[in-house]
């Protein structure tokens, strides 16, 4: 799996930089404009939003006497400015390029998350549409086959979201601000917390944690005091994911900085829960999607330098003991042929 031309590469980490940078002022979001309006012979600046359905959403702002107002404003044109170069670059990327861009809703919802603060927060995307970002990341192009979603996960270690003292607003307003039809979900055991929102048409938004060993944890969404009132439903083998995750980009609108496990964390992590997939028609169907995302990555680092990173995350989750060895090893047959070789040239680097 061949790279994109390094002119790309290059476009894709100024691109990565400058919405990072943009992501610390969302008041005002270079998408809307100030408007001088005048009353009773003052002026006054309101700032005009695009509320998502084809109108215009109006703040005050503050007299346009004031001097430190009036610098944001000129402060502004230049945020303008580079948002309609960040926006460009993208086109870029997907057009020519040949990256993948999420759908426009996935996009949307993304970057709701994130200009409320969920990364800023050690959130973590996870499952496609992480896998998406890894086009970017890597500078390789995906299938489209691999990369269809009709979900959003996000992951947060538990013991980060009880210890940064801080929290997104309500998730549920966040999403209601998209599309209204979005609803919290009960949860399986009868908890009266939530961990997971759909709208009407199936739109599915979940938090996920670390497991805590402990039964006493088991079965029950775990409360997650930075989620703006969501749980967080707690899994096996997603502590391995969520160490050191990397930061990317999203090629969305101008471009949403996000943060994504490691890929070769990824890669080792789709193998291990694929072999753990119920043999059902849904879970033989998650299985193979699992089985192909983790092949594309296997050959994919190994095409880009990333094979010791690959070979060291999958040595790791190999010497965590018999139950993730079993994972790990029931599914190697079942890889797509196109990947099986490079899944079975970093297995042979195990010291077994």
């Amino acid at each position: 799996m061949k790279q994109i031309d390094l002119m790309f590469r290059t476009m894709v980490a100024e691109l990565q930089q400058r919405s990072f940078d943009a992501q610390w002022s969302v008041d005002f979001p270079p998408a809307g404009r100030f408007v001088r309006v005048k009353v009773d012979d003052r002026s006054y600046w309101y700032f005009d939003q695009p509320n998502g359905e084809g109108g215009q959403k109006r703040r005050y702002v503050g007299p346009a006497a004031d001097p430190e107002i009036s610098a944001r404003v000129e402060t502004f044109k230049g945020e303008k400015d580079d948002y309609q170069n960040r926006r460009k670059m993208v086109a870029a990327l997907t057009r020519e390029a040949g990256l993948i861009a999420p759908d426009r809703f996935t996009g949307q919802v993304i970057e709701t998350l994130a200009n409320a603060g969920l990364f800023r927060l050690r959130g973590v995307l996870v499952g496609t549409v992480a896998f998406q970002c890894y086009s970017a990341l890597l500078g390789i192009r995906l299938p489209a086959a691999a990369i269809l979603t009709g979900d959003a996960g996000i992951a947060q270690d538990y013991a980060i979201s009880v210890e940064v003292a801080d929290s997104l607003p309500p998730i549920l307003d966040l999403l209601q601000g998209i599309d209204p039809s979005f609803r919290a979900l009960p949860h399986v055991s009868g908890s009266p917390r939530s961990n997971a929102f759909r709208n009407s048409s199936g739109y599915r938004v979940e938090f996920l944690t670390t497991n805590r060993g402990s039964e006493d944890y088991a079965d029950e969404p775990a409360q997650m005091p930075a989620l703006g009132g969501a749980a967080a439903e707690p899994l096996r083998f997603m502590d391995f994911l969520l160490i050191d995750p990397v930061r990317t980009i999203l090629l969305h609108g101008a471009g949403v900085s996000v943060t994504v496990p490691a890929p070769e964390r990824f890669a080792v992590h789709k193998l291990i829960v694929a072999g753990r997939r119920l043999d059902d028609a849904g879970g033989r169907a998650r299985k193979n999607k699992d089985l192909r995302q983790a092949g594309m990555l296997f050959d994919a680092l190994q095409s880009t330098g990333g094979g010791r990173d690959l070979a060291n995350a999958l040595e790791e989750a190999w010497r965590r003991g018999p139950g993730w060895k079993t994972a790990l090893t029931a599914v190697v047959e079942d890889v797509p042929k196109e990947y099986e070789p490079a899944v079975r040239r970093t297995f042979g680097t195990l010291a077994r």
